[in-house]
């Protein structure tokens, strides 16, 4: 018999509709000790301690964000927000605003800004941020966060900067330059803010829906107390955090740190919209000639994935364009000449990103059991007819970009996030993303985009139960309202109603980690 003392109160939710295949009948859930004990119609319903009426509204599994950066994303959300601005004197006058609230020894920190979205493309020099910024140090990140825009003064107080790749006296800053000034300016940032940082970025992630995030970090990302802190607070009250350290042959630094893989932001390359990424063909709107850089050799990712295998450790990479995915690649051929193919696919290594693919990179993925964890929100951003993507690659290879769909097609396990703060955390709108991609060829149907940004989450970190509405499953799931109505389980996301578009779901209530904080 099972002492009362040690069980807690079961909760009855009633009315709704649930998103459950297996009962797509069911309007009621039960929920004891964490786990769903029961699933069935209202009149079916047993005996509860405590009643919740649903009043109609739609329970799904919550969401799970497969790649952010917590500190980064609660800076952003609480510092200066460069996303809206479309010139340079925009970008200047929003510097100004911001430094003057500043004591005069503060850095300025922002993010956001996206040059491929002005008329001009042209981001001031750092002669001009000092003038706006009252002569203070400013960091301003790109939107990829692997190039970013800095001061005189930043620059003054960063001579290693000077001599490292990726300089540049106009203050635009990439690579090896990137990293000395980025990390000189968040020294500024104390732990109580990093940590206060964070929870904001967790709490605004819950607020959304979302149970889990899967944080990477790694040298250059992150130090390892921002890491082990961010770890420290996975699931008191915010949702769980699965951390992946990126640093190459660390998988016995990743294990003592708390991480579940060695991977995440490990770079094989950079970023398409600081023109770091390495691709096959040179791009389009840079240098002559320049097609990107790749930071890894084939032998590099062999012999990291023989570590993380030693370490019975998940690994993985950041890689973009196509020439650094193919030699990721590479690198899994020898690994499984190593190790075995079986004990390769077993691991679920992963590829971030993923955005610049062939048909030939998609069989590999195949054939290597590679998770692609991938981002909607660039295509959103980024793909269609005169943006970054064509204007770096030109209209034929912009069309093979984020293309999930045939990775969906030919069983790519898919696992979606927003890459946050590059892409705010917003687990519906790349939902919409993924069935609206700007390449027909490459949309996915709502049902099988939701299961990529909620199970697809969860089997990447080899949790495959999770993710799902059904008995014994853990009690993670969100409430939410749907003005525009409900089909086939999930909530209609493009009303036909020109009064309900843009209304397509409303959230209702959180549930964070294995806790539903009830409707609200």
């Amino acid at each position: 018999m099972t002492n009362p003392s040690t069980t807690r109160p079961a909760t009855l939710y009633r009315g709704g509709v649930l998103h459950c295949p297996a009962d797509p009948g069911a309007t009621a859930l039960l929920v004891r000790d964490g786990r769903i004990a029961w699933l069935g119609s209202d009149a079916d319903a047993p005996a509860a301690d405590r009643v919740v009426e649903l009043g109609g509204a739609l329970v799904t599994p919550a969401f799970v964000d497969a790649h952010v950066h917590a500190t980064d994303t609660g800076l952003a959300l609480s510092g200066l927000d460069l996303s809206g601005v479309r010139s340079a004197a925009e970008l200047l006058g929003a510097v100004s605003g911001f430094a003057a609230g500043l004591p005069a020894d503060a850095v300025v920190l922002g993010h956001g800004w996206d040059e491929s979205t002005w008329a001009r493309p042209v981001p001031p020099g750092a002669d001009e941020l000092d003038r706006a910024a009252g002569g203070r140090r400013v960091y301003l990140s790109q939107a990829s966060i692997h190039s970013a825009l800095v001061s005189r003064a930043l620059l003054a107080a960063c001579p290693d900067a000077v001599v490292a790749a990726g300089f540049d006296a106009s203050g635009w800053l990439r690579r090896d330059a990137h990293h000395v000034v980025r990390e000189a300016a968040f020294a500024s940032v104390t732990r109580a803010q990093r940590v206060a940082a964070q929870r904001r970025a967790l709490e605004h992630a819950a607020s959304l829906g979302i149970a889990a995030v899967h944080e990477c970090g790694g040298p250059g990302i992150s130090d390892e107390e921002d890491f082990t802190d961010l770890l420290g607070v996975s699931g008191v009250g915010v949702p769980e955090v699965y951390g992946y350290w990126g640093e190459l042959g660390g998988a016995a630094r990743a294990r003592e740190l708390g991480a579940v893989g060695a991977g995440g932001d490990l770079f094989a390359d950079g970023a398409l919209g600081s023109r770091t990424a390495h691709v096959s063909g040179a791009y389009l709107d840079g240098e002559p000639g320049a097609s990107g850089h790749g930071y890894l050799s084939a032998e590099q990712v062999r012999d990291h994935l023989v570590d993380c295998a030693a370490y019975g450790l998940q690994g993985g990479f950041h890689a973009i364009g196509d020439a650094a995915i193919s030699t990721v690649l590479e690198g899994f051929a020898g690994a499984a000449e190593r190790v075995g193919l079986d004990r390769l696919r077993a691991a679920r290594h992963r590829v971030e990103h993923a955005e610049i693919m062939s048909r030939r990179l998609i069989a590999g993925f195949v054939e290597y059991g590679i998770v692609a964890s991938m981002q909607p929100a660039f295509d959103r951003l980024w793909g269609g007819a005169g943006r970054m993507y064509e204007s770096r690659l030109g209209l034929a290879r912009s069309l093979e970009s984020n293309p999930m769909g045939a990775m969906h097609s030919v069983g790519v396990a898919l696992a979606f996030g927003s890459d946050s703060p590059v892409t705010p955390l917003d687990p519906w709108g790349s939902v919409r993303a993924a069935a609206a991609h700007h390449n027909p060829v490459q949309r996915m149907s709502v049902r099988a985009a939701f299961a990529a940004h909620t199970r697809g989450g969860w089997r990447a970190v080899h949790r495959d139960g999770e993710g799902v509405l059904a008995l014994g499953a853990a009690a993670t799931f969100a409430v939410w309202s749907t003005p525009a109505g409900v089909e086939r389980g999930l909530p209609v996301l493009e009303a036909e109603d020109p009064e309900l578009r843009g209304r397509g779901i409303r959230r209702r209530c959180r549930c964070a980690g294995r806790r539903c904080c009830g409707v609200t």
